[in-house]
């Protein structure tokens, strides 16, 4: 099992309601495909670098988890036909990465 990483951008336009089911479908996807989910973070809306489908600000979701590498392309393949997404991004995490996950993940856990 692979330890990845998606960041993904939600249409600002959607509700509280609306943006809370898609987190929990893509998460149950990932959880049917046989995915460990590490971490899960809402970093909020957040104004984007550049416009995006007209838009200038988005809704920002992190997933860490740990899954076969065949999962990813279904799992992106969902995202394009999901007209709510406006950007996603999925990487996969080296030894050096994960730390540095466990570390940030530990200083978020301090200050809250």
């Amino acid at each position: 099992m692979n330890h990845y990483e998606t960041v993904f951008i939600l249409n600002p336009v959607l509700s509280d309601t609306q943006i809370k089911e898609t987190v929990k479908k893509y998460e149950d996807f990932l959880v049917s495909k046989g995915a460990k989910m590490v971490s899960k973070e809402d970093w909020g809306l957040k104004k984007l670098a550049y416009p995006i489908q007209n838009k200038k600000s988005g809704f920002y979701h992190l997933f860490e988890y740990q899954v076969d590498g065949e999962v990813i392309n279904p799992l992106e393949v969902e995202f394009r036909r999901d007209e709510r997404f406006m950007r996603y991004l999925t990487v996969s995490l080296d030894k050096h990465a994960i730390s540095w996950a466990e570390r940030r993940r530990a200083k978020l856990k301090q200050k809250a």
